[in-house]
């Protein structure tokens, strides 16, 4: 179980105290929350998050309660509806890689929350200010790639989850010195502004 002293960073992190009015989804909210038994890593845009799940609290709380209900390291590789197409869950297992062998990718339909459930992965950040496309988007696929002159990796592991918006351009999958086994969960959200 969640301590309570993360609990009220988490909801200060995300700005959830004080931005939802209505007593009864603050609670709800709250015993989601606190529920969660992984951590936010510290590079999650807490003012995009904030705006994201004001509105779309029904998609963020399911998504939420999909993390928490499920054993997820029992999970076979899958889609996993959540809420239609507005949400779904996809667990899929694979080798890491070596950052040249790996792409660095946008979305604008859907944001990804990512969480390895077992193994470890690094996981490169950039920015538009940084990156140039190197494949256009295809909107079927809700995708772009890119080419980076400047990354930001950070180690993923199985005590935390990120969360990339569109404008968070990230290069999963990579490997911290050699190839891993590992196993992912990648909850597609839908990005209220598309």
């Amino acid at each position: 179980m969640i301590k309570h002293h993360f609990l009220l960073a988490l909801l200060i992190l995300f700005g959830i105290q004080g931005c939802i009015t209505q007593k009864n989804k603050q609670m709800k909210t709250y015993q989601i929350i606190k529920s969660l038994s992984i951590q936010p890593h510290h590079s999650i845009n807490a003012k995009e998050f904030k705006i994201q799940y004001n509105e779309n609290t029904e998609l963020w709380d399911k998504c939420f309660q999909f993390i928490n209900e499920n054993d997820l390291e029992k999970m076979a590789p899958g889609k996993y509806p959540i809420s239609g197409e507005k949400c779904f869950a996809v667990v899929s297992e694979y080798e890491t890689k070596a950052p040249t062998k790996t792409k660095i990718e946008s979305h604008k339909k859907y944001i990804d929350l990512q969480y390895i459930i077992k193994g470890k992965e690094q996981i490169g950040v950039t920015s538009a200010l940084y990156a140039s496309v190197k494949e256009p988007y295809v909107a079927s696929r809700d995708v772009a790639f890119y080419q980076a002159d400047q990354l930001h990796y950070h180690q993923a592991k199985p005590s935390e989850f990120f969360i990339f918006f569109p404008a968070d351009y990230h290069q999963p999958g990579v490997w911290l010195d050699t190839a891993t086994h590992v196993k992912k969960l990648v909850i597609k959200i839908e990005n209220h502004e598309h």
